[in-house]
């Protein structure tokens, strides 16, 4: 990969409306790039002309490469929208990279649980959920909470919004109450 490749790979996506193609090892390739690039920069002379030019296109190259992420983080929303709405989701996913496969995924479940949510709050079947905000006040490992569903890890100190219910449970093991409080 060279500097070219990049700013064509992200013209590519911005003036495209789908999800453009690109190689399953882009983003190791883009990262040997870099890698190449610092070895370039720490072998030149730091004012020569040819340094401050590596240099900058250094910069340039992780800049047009957020720009490309950013890009497709967009697509992939509007994706997972369609997707939610319409029923098809797997017609886009040759030209996803690995990554944002799970993260499209992610959204469609996401999206899924919170329509569920909702038709049944319409229904009158489901009840708003009951969520606590508590803070750790250790690290928490993943656990699955009362519905199956993974939640967590915690770092000590994070603002997490929980079902009251596992809030509860939590606060009852007294490994997770802090020092000189009680519940």
């Amino acid at each position: 990969m060279d500097y070219n490749e990049l700013y064509e790979y992200l013209r590519k996506e911005k003036y495209g409306e789908l999800l453009q193609t690109l190689p399953k090892s882009f983003v190791m390739d883009f990262s040997e790039y870099l890698k190449g690039k610092k070895a370039q920069l720490s072998d030149s002379d730091l004012f020569s002309e040819e340094s401050i030019r590596s240099k900058k296109q250094f910069e340039n190259s992780i800049s047009l490469f957020r720009e490309l992420m950013r890009l497709r983080k967009r697509k992939l929303l509007n994706l997972a929208f369609v997707a939610s709405e319409t029923g098809i989701m797997k017609r886009d996913f040759g030209t996803m990279l690995s990554f944002e496969q799970e993260l499209f995924e992610r959204l469609i479940t996401g999206i899924d649980a919170s329509e569920k949510q909702l038709q049944g709050m319409l229904s009158g079947t489901q009840n708003v959920s009951s969520n606590k905000m508590v803070i750790a006040t250790q690290p928490i490992a993943e656990f699955v909470d009362l519905s199956g569903v993974p939640v967590g890890p915690f770092d000590k100190g994070a603002l997490i919004n929980i079902d009251s219910k596992v809030a509860d449970i939590l606060l009852s093991d007294p490994a997770f109450v802090p020092d000189g409080q009680d519940q």
